[in-house]
């Protein structure tokens, strides 16, 4: 069984998203969408949020399931049995900093494989930040995100 780990802060999940774990419940037997804590990067929207976004958003994907993490991906892998780490390349500059991940994680999850997929040409272009972005500054992101999405931005930003 081929066990998908599909990592990010998806602060929030876009269509973008949302494209790359549809593909990937296609491919892999399990797909585990796994979303950090990220306290780092100060995320927008709540880690709980956060799940239950994307638990909406792929509902219609019976093989796929969408978990909280915060700890370190390698031992989130291991937790999950998975033997694939997924991650997106949107662009060629995206290549450099997932080549780098790609190895250490080669490092500290030998049993597990870093995996590719690109969006949907027609999605390349959207980014978590570019969305929070739009919303912050009152812009439509309908095209984006799911509706749950807008309006869950829309009630964090007061609008």
């Amino acid at each position: 069984m081929n066990t998908a780990v599909y990592p990010g802060t998806f602060d929030p999940i876009t269509n973008g998203h949302t494209d790359l774990v549809q593909r990937a419940a296609r491919i892999f037997d399990r797909v585990v969408v796994a979303v950090a804590a990220s306290p780092k990067k100060a995320p927008m929207l709540p880690l709980e949020q956060r799940v239950g976004l994307a638990k909406t958003v792929l509902a219609h994907l019976p093989n796929v399931e969408v978990i909280g993490f915060d700890c370190l991906l390698a031992n989130l892998v291991k937790q999950q049995n998975a033997n694939i780490i997924l991650r997106g390349l949107r662009a060629v500059s995206d290549f450099e900093y997932e080549f780098q991940l790609a190895n250490m994680n080669r490092k500290l999850a030998p049993q597990a494989e870093s995996m590719f997929l690109t969006p949907a040409e027609h999605l390349s272009f959207i980014s978590s930040t570019l969305i929070r972005e739009i919303a912050s500054l009152d812009g439509d992101v309908s095209k984006f995100v799911h509706p749950a999405v807008e309006q869950a931005l829309r009630e964090s930003l007061g609008q």
